[in-house]
């Protein structure tokens, strides 16, 4: 067999597996939903509130108390056949996991979620997610595209200078972030720059505004978006960078004590050079894994994080469709960061051909 076709095979299987792990990750959460009862219970509380709300209509209207009654029953067997908890969970929550695989992920049940998402029900899942994804993306996404950029840049010229004084703050300034949650750190700055300098808003969720209008004013809403983003993006950066100098540094100074890098330095090349010959492209397989990963897991969002700027993103509609009990909303988000944690998988599979030869041979 040839060296591309066991290149091949081997990315095949790795497709194939990847792919399984898909299926089973989407079951998994249907059982968990639907087996333990937590949709159900909050669909009948969601059932419960939606009478009461409707009884009160009735009673305004001066409606007989015997109607009043009836009606109310009458929207009961509604509700009940509208949110299917005349179903049973396997008949109710695996056909959602099982149509989601084939991108059929229905429609938004919770107006909770509706309202992150600046739509008004009935609204499609997929839309959902379509909507609010492009809000995380200029939150998390950028800031850890930052964070990559100074990491690549910064941290393989500490570890070549071990023992500095810039390696010694750079782990200094890892270990105090590392021990800084982000959402604190978010609440600190909201109150530093929102309140006290007002320099920043105090609520991020008129972003919405300026990221749909982006198309018809691109200038107007890209103004809108640097003023809303550049606190959310900062706060993250500030709180990640620790973390990404640190561990690229700790790859970094595998490579460093190596001995093609001691001659290298003998020789008097420039230390720029030493980096980027000797020691970047060596550590680009272990880099690699680390910002991809990273990358897609920011799509997933920070529910708290973005809870604290109330940034209406990815980590906020998780939080209202779990807190709603919205079962086709929680597994198409379960679906979207699965289906990208697993490209971002494949896409290392490829790279680590593309970049270290010990693969291909």
């Amino acid at each position: 067999m040839s060296s591309t076709s066991r290149i091949i095979s081997v990315l095949v299987r790795r497709a194939v597996l990847l792919t399984i792990a898909l299926v089973v990750i989407m079951l998994a959460t249907a059982v968990i939903i639907g087996a333990t009862g937590y949709d159900k219970k909050i669909l009948q509380a969601i059932v419960e509130t939606e009478l009461q709300a409707y009884r009160q209509q009735l009673v305004q209207q001066n409606i007989p108390t015997a109607d009043i009654q009836k009606l109310v029953e009458q929207r009961r067997q509604e509700l009940v056949q509208i949110y299917g908890l005349d179903k049973p969970w396997t008949q109710r929550v695996v056909p959602m996991a099982v149509r989601a695989l084939i991108l059929d992920l229905g429609y938004v049940k919770s107006e909770e979620v509706a309202n992150i998402v600046g739509e008004q029900l009935p609204l499609k899942v997929k839309d959902a997610i379509l909507i609010t994804l492009p809000r995380t993306v200029v939150m998390l996404t950028i800031a850890e595209i930052i964070c990559t950029i100074i990491a690549l840049w910064l941290a393989p010229l500490i570890a070549y200078r071990r023992g500095s004084l810039l390696d010694r703050a750079a782990i200094s300034y890892a270990a105090l972030m590392n021990a800084l949650p982000v959402w604190w750190l978010g609440i600190l700055f909201i109150f530093i720059f929102g309140y006290h300098l007002r320099i920043a808003p105090t609520n991020y969720h008129g972003v919405i505004k300026y990221i749909n209008s982006f198309t018809e004013d691109p200038v107007g809403a890209l103004k809108g978006l640097l003023y809303y983003s550049w606190l959310p993006i900062t706060t993250v950066v500030i709180a990640l960078l620790g973390g990404w100098l640190y561990g690229v540094r700790a790859i970094a100074l595998r490579v460093v004590g190596e001995d093609y890098v001691a001659v290298a330095r003998a020789k008097g090349l420039p230390e720029r050079l030493v980096i980027r010959r000797y020691i970047l492209r060596v550590i680009a397989g272990p880099v690699a894994t680390i910002v991809i990963l990273s990358l897609a897991t920011s799509i997933g969002g920070f529910i708290i994080t973005e809870s604290v700027f109330n940034w209406p993103g990815m980590g906020s509609l998780y939080y209202a469709a779990i807190s709603s009990g919205d079962a086709p909303t929680i597994i198409g988000l379960v679906y979207i960061t699965t289906v990208v944690y697993i490209v971002a998988r494949f896409i290392l599979e490829v790279l680590y051909v593309a970049l270290d030869p010990r693969v291909r041979y």
